[in-house]
């Protein structure tokens, strides 16, 4: 994980309409969901030094770039901007929020920033422009180097104030590289930089599930020769292996608890669903059927868990009590399901199935209504992970001879490529809990 650059001190030091008692304005997830028109002028230079390194427009490209990934919000073109911005300030008072109803904007952010050559302090305001008031404002102090930082910082305020709940910009995804016969884990920002290589054993490493804080990943690898599963503690860089039976040890995801983990095991000699206790070491058979059990997920309250059975004939999705009992099958359309992953919410589980040849991704309600078709690529869709507010979907797309990570919100809509690399293939995903990386 990056660290955090000691100097770097945040400061609020104005916050209106807190989201936790306040209005919520924009309901992202509603199905007639639209784009918001928001607009961001450059931001307004306070001090007495010209802006030589032009932080104003950076400032506000940085921003806007940041916020267009959201899906959320339509930033209007400042060619289309009516505001005198040399004469108007960055408060309520000074602003003429006709200037902005006018040319369609709904929200609107204002910002100012002081640089005296050496440091630098920057005001983020965001305003609601059809009640003419400051929905929120923060101000922060740093290096010019550290804007980026600093704008990730308000945005994540800013989908805090308008939707309830703190964006995602704090998480990363994991996926794993593979190249030839090695593979490798990799994690990246939700904003698609910070690349780091997690594993380096010139081996098949896959299958990487983030813990509960974060500090760990655990993954299936191949560097003895035998699918064994691992656990690596990220701040030590030290991985130590958990399981070696004979036969497959699949990694799967972390309980909400943290205690413990999910396994697909074959040493029966048939795969089986497993749940490992970690501090106990002890390991409990959840499934026991002649047919093929594998692809765990656990419930987001921990007391039921999604997996994958050909028990009725064809790969299908089912659910079952925590302790392997209530078994009873989700999926019925289509004749090809897996790789389910549940949504945070604890309503919807979103999976990859086959349609028309190819894999795409779906999700359906718990009680199996409600199905629908997310992803409609020519190369197939596969491995689903929810990001951990449930507004976002990352998964592994082919096409074009390509294997790359994709993400999507929750209705289907603003897919963007955040990872691909030429001769690399991205593949199986998983997406971390908040972080703390600013």
């Amino acid at each position: 994980m990056r660290k955090i650059i000691s100097f770097l001190v945040f400061l609020l030091v104005f916050c209106w309409s807190c989201p936790a008692f306040g209005k919520i304005y924009i309901d992202i997830d509603s199905p007639s969901f639209q784009k918001f028109p928001m607009a961001i002028p450059d931001f307004k230079n306070l001090g007495q030094r010209k802006d030589a390194e032009n932080l104003s427009a950076n400032l506000s490209a940085t921003l806007t770039e940041k916020l267009r990934i959201t899906g959320f919000f339509k930033i209007i073109n400042k060619d289309a901007f009516l505001e005198d911005q040399d004469r108007a300030g960055i408060t309520a008072d000074s602003i003429d929020f006709s200037d902005w109803s006018s040319i369609g904007s709904e929200f609107l952010v204002k910002g100012g920033f002081q640089y005296n050559g050496k440091d630098l302090s920057v005001e983020f305001r965001l305003f609601d422009v059809v009640g003419g008031k400051q929905i929120t404002g923060k101000k922060y102090w740093g290096k010019p180097e550290e804007i980026k930082t600093m704008v990730l910082k308000f945005a994540n305020e800013i989908i805090l104030a308008l939707t309830g709940e703190r964006g995602v910009f704090e998480t990363k995804i994991a996926f794993t590289g593979k190249k030839g016969k090695i593979s490798n884990i990799y994690t990246i920002n939700f904003d698609g930089s910070e690349l780091a290589m997690v594993t380096r054993n010139k081996s098949l490493n896959l299958l990487p599930h983030w813990s509960l804080d974060g500090k760990k990943i655990s993954f299936t690898s191949y560097i003895r020769g035998n699918p064994d599963f691992y656990i690596k503690d990220l701040s030590t860089g030290k991985s130590r292996m958990i399981m070696g039976f004979k036969g497959l040890n699949l990694s799967g995801p972390w309980s909400p608890d943290g205690r413990k983990v999910l396994l697909t095991l074959s040493k029966t000699g048939n795969e089986e669903i497993y749940v490992m206790d970690l501090a106990r070491k002890k390991l409990r058979r959840l499934t026991y059927d002649s047919a093929i059990d594998v692809s765990p997920t656990w419930s987001p309250d921990g007391a039921e868990i999604a997996f994958v059975s050909n028990r009725s004939g064809s790969p299908q999705i089912f659910i079952m009590n925590s302790d392997g009992s209530k078994v009873r099958r989700l999926t019925y359309e289509g004749n090809y399901n897996t790789s389910p992953c549940w949504c945070p919410g604890g309503k919807r589980i979103a999976y990859e199935g086959v349609t028309n040849g190819c894999f795409q991704i779906f999700s359906i309600d718990k009680d199996g209504s409600n199905l629908l078709q997310l992803t409609f690529e020519n190369g197939g869709c596969e491995y689903p992970t929810w990001s951990p507010d449930g507004r976002y979907l990352a998964f592994s797309a082919k096409g074009n001879g390509e294997t790359k990570i994709c993400i999507i919100n929750s209705n289907g809509l603003n897919l963007r490529v955040l990872y691909k690399k030429s001769g690399l293939e991205a593949i199986y995903p998983s997406w971390s809990p908040r972080l703390k990386l600013y």
